[in-house]
């Protein structure tokens, strides 16, 4: 049995859609189509519920906005298959490369990878920061993120492994390949969004990339060692050049040094106080989300 998880935010015009073509492509197997509504405030639920009428179909209703993490895991804790496909509802992902991925699961890998082969209509500032930010995560994991995307298949033990991982600032696409399972790839070209708008603004990709980072590597506490280095490095010089009677302009050294030293303070500051506040959050051990509905219930 296949379970197929969908995180839906705001998505009204994509529910019937989605759960038309994925069940398409799973005819005449065993499955079942997880929606999981991360608080929208449209008439997402509505059209989920209406969309449970299939008995192959579930919705489950987060009480407010909990993040794209949080639906993805309620979802991988109410699916029941032997393997789970993770899958945006907006259809971006094509449903069409499930059965690739079933094929390379049953032929023994216990996590298959989505990887974009190309990123559709998506700016290039947006092609630009998505690739830095993978190339910032491989390095912090030692995993290729390249290309990588929440588009994946886990095989039952693959799923209970990323769920066993306990904190709230989770990381998903991370996390699959942190288990450690075998693993293979399939090759996707990003589909255009044909209904609805993208939720994703520049900000909101800032914020998801710097939590994730932090949730997921302790590197950037490493970035006062990393500094400061070259900054004592550049104190020593100056000091030399002033001994030297070199002319530094209307900067002595001492103030140059100043700046340069307080900086770096200030920049390490920020960084360890990111990560108490972290921290603070994970031991308050408040719930990764509330579910305020189910459409499996009222069956």
């Amino acid at each position: 049995m296949i379970s197929v998880v969908i995180p839906s935010f705001n998505e009204e015009e994509n529910i019937f859609e989605a759960a038309k073509a994925i069940s398409a492509v799973l005819a005449g197997s065993e499955y079942e189509l997880i929606f999981v509504d991360d608080g929208s405030t449209d008439g997402t639920w509505e059209k989920i519920s209406e969309a449970s009428a299939d008995p192959h179909i579930r919705g489950l209703r987060f009480s407010r906005n909990f993040g794209k993490e949080s639906a993805i895991r309620a979802g991988l804790e109410a699916a029941s298959g032997d393997a789970a496909v993770v899958i945006d509802c907006d259809l971006q992902h094509p449903p069409q490369v499930i059965p690739e991925m079933i094929e390379k699961w049953k032929n023994g890998a216990k996590v298959v990878e989505g990887k974009k082969s190309a990123r559709g209509s998506k700016g290039s500032s947006y092609s630009v920061f998505a690739a830095a930010f993978n190339s910032v995560m491989t390095r912090a994991t030692g995993f290729d993120m390249s290309g990588a995307s929440d588009f994946m298949l886990l095989d039952r033990d693959a799923v209970k492994a990323v769920l066993s991982y306990g904190e709230n600032g989770s990381f998903f696409r991370a996390l699959a390949q942190y288990v450690g399972f075998e693993s293979d790839k399939v090759y996707y070209d990003v589909a255009e969004r044909e209904r609805g708008s993208g939720k994703w603004t520049f900000f909101k990709l800032v914020s998801y990339a710097v939590k994730n980072i932090a949730s997921f590597t302790s590197a950037p506490l490493l970035l006062g060692l990393a500094l400061g280095t070259p900054v004592i490095a550049a104190a020593v010089v100056l000091f030399i050049l002033k001994w030297c009677k070199v002319p530094l302009g209307s900067f002595s050294a001492g103030v140059i040094t100043l700046m340069l030293i307080g900086g770096l303070i200030l920049v390490t500051l920020g960084v360890a106080g990111y990560y108490l506040s972290r921290i603070y959050d994970e031991i308050k051990r408040r719930p990764k989300y509330i579910i305020s509905a189910d459409t499996k219930e009222r069956k």
